[in-house]
């Protein structure tokens, strides 16, 4: 038994906050219906690639395919009406609709709300867009960059004398957990209670939770906290060194006077150390530039993996920066099963990511690749709805299926 066995989601959805959001409940067992069409399809869909720079073809983009595993693909133009009707019997047989557009887009489709609940009163319903259905900017096409930027996270990432950092799709998925979590605890409200709910999502909002120091250190202090690179408000050291090899980094992060006098003796109680500008951490912290580059010229003469493996063993925190093929060979990621292989139809074996969790119970899990563009029409359409392979034909025709 999976965790969200019995569960049907009907998902329209783009870009990633929606898709990742219905990647991660098609993991622990949910049927996820992914609803597209050819009329408007999902940008990750036609991502170009960033060396040659070719179009993809359109079920073989690897952004898409990575971001919606396990789920069925539908295409049926919604726009015209007996598209929208077919769509409609097939939420009365759901319990969650799942959409990202932006603020207003579901209800012209004729699928909003109060439409929905009449079809059926206990669906959860949840629309994530990018500052909500309400208020000033409400009406404002967003995307991940500005989104982060509205919730006040861009502000305080990157380096002092850089501009905000423009994070992207790391935003987008943070926001997709959280969605995912208001839908967990809206079915749980509606096992308990036989009631449905309407979740009003912004992802602004939902990055700006992640901040609430900053915006304390406001409305108290008045300050407005800016970007500080790797600093801490406290702890000195506090930052990434450069290692042997090329773009080869460690992190360390110093807390104690106990972890103070550790690192000094694994950098061999240099005299520098001895200074009194080094002697407390209060005297640390504003004197960070130099004893920054003191520890530069220390880890320079060691790999990554040799800093780290010395300062862990003395109780200091150390940790290498990796990239994308140290994950891949990591042996501790390998013995957590962090990586799948999933055979696709077009593309061959590709390594895909498995769930950080493990539940004993129901252990979530990559069942498929990600949906062709209308690969399980006839699922749907025949097994869920009833119609006939005559009138699938018409519709395909009509160009209702397209």
């Amino acid at each position: 038994m999976d965790a969200l066995s019995g569960i049907r989601v009907i998902e329209f959805s783009a870009g990633f906050v929606g898709p990742v959001a219905g990647d991660v409940m098609a993991r622990m067992g949910a049927e996820v219906i992914r609803v597209e069409s050819r009329r408007h399809l999902d940008f990750t869909r036609l991502v170009r690639d960033p060396v040659s720079k070719t179009q993809p073809k359109l079920n073989e983009e690897r952004l898409f395919n990575d971001i919606n595993l396990n789920k069925l693909g539908l295409c049926v133009n919604v726009t015209k009406p007996q598209g929208l009707e077919l769509v409609k019997r097939l939420i009365v047989q759901s319990d969650v609709l799942l959409e990202n557009f932006s603020a207003g887009t579901i209800e012209k489709l004729g699928m909003g709300y109060n439409v929905i609940r009449q079809l059926r009163p206990d669906i959860v319903m949840v629309s994530a867009s990018g500052s909500g259905r309400g208020g000033r900017d409400s009406g404002n096409l967003s995307v991940a960059s500005i989104f982060t930027g509205l919730a006040g996270m861009a502000e305080l990432t990157g380096y002092p004398d850089g501009a905000p950092f423009e994070a992207r799709s790391s935003n987008d998925v943070i926001n997709s957990f959280t969605v995912t979590m208001s839908i967990l605890v809206a079915l749980t409200y509606r096992h308990k209670t036989g009631k449905g709910q309407y979740i009003d999502y912004s992802s602004r909002e939902g990055l700006s939770c992640l901040i609430g120091d900053a915006f304390m250190d406001y409305f108290m202090n008045g300050r407005i906290q800016t970007r500080r690179a790797n600093r801490d408000d406290i702890m000195a050291p506090h930052n990434c060194y450069r290692c042997q090899g090329e773009d080869k980094w460690v992190s360390i992060a110093v807390r104690t006077e106990v972890e103070w006098r550790a690192l000094v003796k694994a950098m061999g109680n240099p005299v520098w150390a001895k200074q009194d500008k080094f002697c407390t951490g209060y005297t640390r912290w504003h004197n960070q530039d130099e004893l920054d580059e003191h520890i530069n010229q220390w880890t320079q003469n060691f790999t990554a993996h040799q800093v780290m493996e010395k300062l862990q063993k003395i109780g200091v925190a150390a940790f290498p920066s990796v990239t994308g093929e140290d994950l891949l060979s990591d042996p501790h990621l390998a013995k957590r099963d962090t990586f799948d292989i999933i055979e696709h139809p077009l593309t061959g074996a590709n390594v895909e990511i498995t769930c950080p969790w493990k539940l004993s119970a129901t252990p979530p899990q990559n069942r498929r690749h990600a949906p062709l563009l209308g690969e399980h029409n006839e699922y749907v359409f025949k097994e869920l709805l009833g119609l006939t392979s005559e009138e699938i034909a018409k519709l395909e025709a009509e160009k209702v299926f397209w």
